[in-house]
C-alpha cells in the first residue's frame, strides 16, 4: 500500500516537473523563434512560394506564436513593473488604438442606415433588380447583393468596436458582488477576470477562427492537428480558392471577410485585456485618485452630462 503511494507521488511529482520544463523551455525558445521569424521573413511572407503561404498558416495559431505573444506580455509586463511611465504608455496606446478602430469604423452603422433606404427606395420608387454605385466603373450588383452586404457593414462594427466600447464603458455589465466591495477589491476582480476570462476566450476563439478563415481561402484544407511537416507536403497541390458562394444566387459573395473579422476580433481583445490588466493594475497600485488616469472617453457635449454613460 506504502509503494503504490510512493508510485503515485513519484508520477505526480515527475508530471508537474515536466509540465514545468515544457513551460520554460518554450519560454526559452520564444526568443529564438521570434528572432528567425524577424530575420527570415521571407520564409512565411513571401506568398510567391507555396510553402512560406503554408508556413504562415501554420505559425499562426501555433504553440510556437502563443509562446512569442505569452512571452511578450511577460517581459513588457516585467518592464512596466520597473519603469509605471512604462506601462502607462502600454495602456494608452492599446487604448488609443481601440478607440481610434472603434471610431473609424463605427461609421459604418450610419453607411448600413443610408444603404438600406436607398434599397428600400430603389426597390419601391423604381423597381429596379440591381443598383450601380461608383464612378467610371461602377460596382453594378443585384439588389439582393446590397441588401444583404449590410451584414458585413453590422460585422464591421461588432468586431472592430468592441474593444472600443469596452473602453468608453459600453458594455453591459451583470452585477453580483461588484458593486458593494472596497476599491482594491474591484480592480483585483477587473485584474482577474481579465487574465482568467478575456485573454482564454481571445486565445480560444483566433485558435478556431485562424483555421476556419484559411479553409475557406485555400485547398487542400489545413487543419488545426497538421503539423509543420504535413503541411508543407500539401503545398505541393496548394491553390486559392476564395469563397464566393452567397446565401442566394445573387447574393453577397464576399463571406471570407466575415472569417477576417473573427481573427481580427480576438486579437484586439487579446490586446485590450492586456491593457485593462495593465490599467486596473496600476490602478489598484497607485489608489483611488488614479482611476481613469489617462482615459479618453467620448463626451455628447456640454449640457449632456446627465446621459454620458448611457451612450
Amino acid at each position: 500500500m506504502q509503494e503504490d503511494s510512493s508510485i503515485s507521488l513519484s508520477g505526480i511529482f515527475g508530471g508537474l516537473f515536466d509540465g514545468l520544463w515544457w513551460l520554460v523551455h518554450n519560454i526559452g525558445m520564444a526568443f529564438y523563434n521570434f528572432g528567425y521569424a524577424v530575420s527570415h521573413p521571407q520564409l512565411w511572407l513571401d506568398w510567391s512560394d507555396k510553402q512560406s503561404v503554408m508556413r504562415f498558416v501554420y505559425y499562426g495559431a501555433s504553440v510556437e506564436f502563443f509562446f512569442v505573444a505569452f512571452t511578450s506580455f511577460l517581459v513588457l509586463t516585467a518592464i512596466g513593473l520597473y519603469y509605471r511611465g512604462f506601462m502607462w504608455g502600454m495602456v494608452r496606446g492599446l487604448e488609443g488604438f481601440a478607440n481610434t478602430l472603434g471610431r473609424f469604423f463605427a461609421w459604418a452603422g450610419l453607411l448600413m442606415v443610408i444603404q438600406q433606404i436607398i434599397i428600400v427606395f430603389i426597390q419601391r420608387v423604381f423597381a429596379r433588380p440591381d443598383m450601380s454605385f461608383g464612378f467610371g466603373i461602377p460596382l453594378q450588383m443585384d439588389i439582393s447583393w446590397f441588401a444583404e452586404e449590410l451584414k458585413l457593414y453590422n460585422a464591421l462594427v461588432v468586431c472592430l468596436c468592441a474593444t472600443y466600447t469596452f473602453v468608453q464603458g459600453g458594455h453591459v455589465r451583470v452585477d453580483l458582488v461588484y458593486a458593494g466591495v472596497s476599491y482594491r477589491t474591484k480592480k483585483v476582480i477587473d485584474m482577474t477576470g481579465s487574465l482568467i476570462f478575456m485573454m482564454p476566450t481571445a486565445v480560444l476563439i483566433w485558435l478556431y477562427g485562424w483555421f476556419f478563415l484559411w479553409r475557406h481561402l485555400i485547398v487542400p484544407n489545413p487543419s488545426a492537428s497538421d503539423t509543420l511537416e504535413r503541411l508543407l507536403n500539401k503545398s505541393r497541390a496548394l491553390r486559392w480558392n476564395v469563397e464566393t458562394i452567397g446565401f442566394s444566387p445573387n447574393g453577397f459573395n464576399g463571406y471570407f471577410l466575415f472569417k477576417i473579422l473573427l481573427v481580427s476580433f480576438a486579437g484586439m481583445v487579446f490586446l485590450h485585456a492586456i491593457a485593462f490588466f495593465y490599467r486596473s493594475f496600476l490602478e489598484c497600485v497607485e489608489g483611488q485618485g488614479s482611476e481613469g488616469k489617462y482615459l479618453d472617453k467620448d463626451s455628447l457635449g456640454e449640457g449632456e452630462e446627465a446621459y454620458e454613460g448611457a451612450h
